[in-house]
């Protein structure tokens, strides 16, 4: 009898292990097309897939096109939608990817859709949406310029989720994104509601340190800075340096021009105006280390406002 319990168990073991076998075979098989299309995708892509080779093509692209500004325009433009107030709602989610309307046609996204997102192509049709989502990548991309430039090294986390459609915008800019002819109020106005203090406001206004505005795109005209691709403090420092006389752009846009070419919208110099903006510009203007230290903290925030569940890893 002993003999035949063991034989017994002998055999319901190896039944029990064959079943084993074939439910992991079964799970791996519903588990491989997933993991087929991937692997699949990222080999028609150019073979395996890394952050490490993402954020070096970003760099190669910032320094052959000297797209930098416009990528962190488009990254601020995809977050700063979000709106805690009178207005609620608004998340990076990369509804600019359509323009049959929403955020894809407002005015303040003028060359973002077509521009920005044409620069970015080639990356994007390597690694998105299966290795990294689109909103996503806008935010590693403006990140990953901000320190090519010369700024500072700020991390990116992971997990936002790409709007399928225009549906999925703000219903409008007013109220969201800043006008760059208007002044105290309006700041505080467009900002509070995100969670940003002064302090924030002046150190969010300092990415005005790389770019220009263009006519074609926003009515304003010029750079604000000599080095526009050099992310630093000269814009604190030109601010209050430098004397900027009134105009008017070709598009009927009121701005400040100085001498040299360089200018200041209403909305920067609204910044000397108010006691509360002006002692952070001073100090920003003398010490480059604590704007970038300031810059870094609302500029987090700034990008991950409206998220949740973000992730350090891919």
């Amino acid at each position: 009898p002993s003999g035949s319990a063991a034989a017994c168990a002998a055999v319901a073991l190896a039944v029990g292990a064959g079943v084993a076998r074939r439910s992991s075979r079964a799970a791996a098989g519903r588990e491989r097309p997933a993991q087929r299309r991937v692997a699949v995708s990222m080999q028609a892509r150019g073979g395996e897939l890394s952050l490490d080779g993402l954020k070096k093509e970003i760099e190669d692209l910032v320094k052959s096109q000297n797209c930098g500004p416009i990528l962190i325009r488009l990254s601020w433009h995809d977050a700063g939608v979000f709106s805690n107030g009178a207005l609620k709602g608004g998340c990076p989610n990369a509804a600019m990817r359509f323009t049959d309307g929403g955020e894809g046609a407002f005015g303040a996204n003028a060359g973002l859709p077509t521009l920005a997102l044409k620069l970015l192509d080639p990356i994007t049709q390597k690694y998105c949406p299966d290795f990294i989502s689109n909103a996503d990548l806008w935010a590693l991309a403006a990140n990953v310029a901000i320190k090519v430039m010369g700024g500072p090294d700020i991390p990116t986390r992971f997990g936002r989720t790409d709007a399928k459609s225009s549906a999925e915008s703000v219903e409008s800019q007013v109220g969201r994104l800043p006008d760059g002819d208007k002044g105290v109020d309006h700041l505080r106005e467009i900002f509070v509601p995100k969670g940003f203090d002064d302090k924030a406001i002046v150190a969010l206004s300092g990415a005005h340190t790389v770019g220009q505005c263009h006519v074609d795109f926003s009515g304003f005209d010029g750079p604000w800075t000599a080095n526009k691709f050099t992310f630093d403090n000269t814009y604190f420092k030109n601010m209050l340096t430098k004397q900027y006389t009134a105009e008017t752009t070709a598009k009927g846009c009121p701005q400040n021009r100085e001498a040299d070419g360089t200018i200041m919208l209403i909305s920067d110099l609204a910044l000397l105006e108010d006691p509360g903006f002006k002692v952070h510009v001073e100090r920003y203007a003398a010490e480059q280390d604590a704007f970038f230290a300031d810059f870094k903290e609302a500029w987090v925030k700034l990008q991950e406002n409206g998220c949740s569940g973000l992730r350090t890893t891919l």
